[in-house]
């Protein structure tokens, strides 16, 4: 059986989980063929975005601590924080759709995404200290920043589980839509990020990435730096131009041309 499944429509690149017989646990085979997959996305102007799911009404029960691992745990550290490194830096947004439960580095994968779509169903929790650990995949970086710190601790320190509609009061999930829609739903808002313009999603990604941890200042200097990334590619006067021609855009993301007199106009 193939852990992780993988599919393209119109610039869209959709991973599934697929152990559902262990509600898409995470096993060595899948935390391989994860960071297999992310490194290819990172590489491939093709893909616009990605969506993150799990097979067969649930998203990912968190690792599966019955598998048979002969790693030494440090690999096996390793491997986790490479994965969770390279889905938060990826340069194209990415959403989790979340069905059933996204339990401990599951839920923090989840997390890690730059938009969560869960249904009503859907169920939380950062289990790790009822197993005798503390959490990882992100879990301490990525809560306090999205729940608060006080939330953070209660999250992480009782284990407790949460439903969708207080993860999302808690700014855990961006949308709760029924499950009957959520796969409409997921597949008109990622068509709408990879229609959008990539040089300048990818910087603005970046800088809400980047940004929570300067200061102002810096962040002025870093927002200037992207400006003029942006301003190098053609999706600026082609932003124009659908504008005034009453059209959408057609982002590409290519650079101006050191020919193009028009690129001194910018």
């Amino acid at each position: 059986m193939t852990v992780l499944l993988s599919s393209d429509t119109a610039g869209v690149r959709t991973l599934t989980l697929n152990r559902p017989h262990r509600k898409n646990a995470l096993d060595a085979e899948l935390w391989h063929a994860l960071r297999t997959a992310l490194t290819e996305i990172a590489h491939d102007r093709a893909v616009r975005a990605l969506v993150l799911t799990g097979a067969q009404g649930a998203f990912c029960s968190g690792a599966d601590l019955k598998a048979a691992d002969t790693r030494d745990p440090q690999d096996k550290l390793r491997d986790l924080n490479e994965v969770a490194l390279l889905l938060h830096e990826l340069p194209i947004p990415t959403i989790a759709k979340v069905t059933g439960v996204a339990v401990g580095a599951g839920w923090n994968l989840a997390l890690g995404c730059d938009l969560v779509v869960a249904t009503p169903e859907s169920r939380f929790a950062q289990i790790f200290t009822r197993r005798g650990l503390s959490p990882d995949c992100g879990g301490t970086w990525l809560l306090p920043k999205l729940a608060g710190l006080q939330q953070a601790r209660r999250l992480a320190l009782l284990a407790d589980p949460i439903d969708a509609a207080e993860a999302s009061s808690l700014n855990l999930v961006t949308w709760v839509v029924p499950d009957e829609e959520i796969d409409d739903y997921v597949s008109e808002l990622v068509a709408r990020l990879a229609a959008g313009p990539p040089v300048a999603l990818a910087q603005t990604k970046a800088l809400l990435n980047e940004n929570t941890d300067r200061t102002l200042g810096e962040a002025l200097a870093a927002e200037a730096r992207a400006q003029q990334v942006n301003l190098a590619t053609t999706d600026v006067r082609e932003a124009y131009a659908a504008f005034t021609e009453r059209r959408e855009p057609r982002f590409t993301g290519r650079r101006h041309r050191q020919e193009d007199p028009e690129c001194a106009q910018q």
